[in-house]
């Protein structure tokens, strides 16, 4: 199994589906110019097909120089009943111009049959197709699986189906999208294990919603099982409940499970990142958000402190400054006399306790 995990970070697409979240074209840019100093291999910029913003945002983006990262942009298979060569959705995703596009289609029979209302064959023609025409534009593919863990629980002979078919395309990524956030860990890794014996792990990435309060423990599950790739977003931006907090993935995946990717090296800047993205979208940020909230490393009871002081792992599961933050000793009720006297010394005085 290879160490190495690729960083797909989807804040300007999905992130800005949730609520209160709206990022102008030249926060995009900015935004999108950050996550490349930082390292992350894909940003995903928009869904140009579905509003003028994001259109403006990849004509902008043609004019920036990334050092890493590939831009790419989303979109869905082709209509029924057409080709791809004839859908306009898929023109306008080639008029972006990125490097990479990232597909949509539908796993589960459900969607096939209730929402697109076409047959199970037809929506296997639209993935296969839609990939093959966008790669012989010279686009690499990440196909993402809309509802794969729904769909694969209905009926997995055809979720396995449709990852043939975007296979046969020629995708390189298979993103398995757990899209109403409802599976929970052990059946997810279970999932993701199936599909990596079946495909290889090489091709095979997850997409997790938060609506169970799980986003970040599956995508550490399923990179545990095989995927070699994780999409998620900044400070876990996102449609009702929020996706994956890339700013918790990443320093768990570097630091507890001794993966590798080029973001590993910019780790100590995390914190400052995540602020970064809360400005830029005009919220408060969440003190407790872990590694890089402002409390994730205070200490309020005084038998804490005092521990933390004689030897600082005793009750911090990392060193803060790995990830740019630091420690914190909080005076109040609770706290004894070396509380005070680390509070004193982070303040400038040497106190004798």
């Amino acid at each position: 199994m290879s160490n190495a995990v690729k960083i797909y970070d989807t804040t300007l697409r999905d992130g800005t589906q949730g609520e209160g979240i709206s990022f102008s074209v030249t926060d995009k840019l900015l935004i999108a110019q950050k996550l490349d100093a930082f390292g992350v291999d894909y940003i995903e910029g928009g869904f140009p097909g579905s509003n003028p913003r994001d259109i403006t945002f990849f004509a902008e983006a043609k004019k920036l120089k990334f050092k890493h990262a590939k831009l790419a942009a989303f979109g869905s298979t082709r209509r029924a009943g057409i080709t791809a060569a004839e859908d306009p959705q898929l023109a306008t995703l080639l008029a972006a111009e990125t490097p990479v596009l990232t597909l949509v289609g539908k796993t589960w029979i459900l969607h096939v049959t209730e929402i697109l209302r076409t047959t199970l064959d037809e929506n296997l023609a639209m993935i296969e197709d839609s990939i093959r025409y966008v790669t012989s534009q010279g686009r690499e593919v990440i196909y993402d699986a809309e509802h794969f863990f729904d769909g694969y629980k209905a009926d997995p002979e055809y979720a396995f189906k449709t990852l043939r078919a975007a296979l046969r395309g020629g995708a390189i990524n298979l993103s398995l999208c757990d899209t109403n956030g409802g599976t929970l860990v052990d059946d997810f890794k279970a999932i993701v294990g199936k599909v990596v014996a079946e495909f290889g792990g090489d091709k095979v990435g997850v997409h997790t919603h938060n609506d169970s309060g799980l986003a970040v423990a599956l995508s550490l599950a399923g990179v545990a099982a095989g995927a070699v790739l994780v999409q998620g977003t900044a400070n876990g931006y996102g449609e009702r409940t929020g996706n994956a907090n890339l700013f918790t993935v990443i320093p768990s995946l570097f630091l507890k499970m001794g993966k590798t990717a080029r973001c590993a090296e910019n780790l100590s800047g995390l914190r400052e990142l995540a602020l970064t993205f809360d400005e830029l979208a005009n919220l408060a940020p969440d003190t407790k958000a872990p590694y890089v909230g402002l409390s994730a490393f205070a200490h309020k009871g005084g038998l804490h402190a005092n521990a933390a002081q004689k030897v600082k792992s005793s009750y911090e599961h990392i060193d803060p400054s790995l990830v740019g933050n630091r420690t914190r000793v909080l005076i109040s009720d609770m706290a004894g006399r070396s509380s005070v006297v680390m509070k004193a010394k982070e303040l400038g005085f040497e106190l004798d306790e």
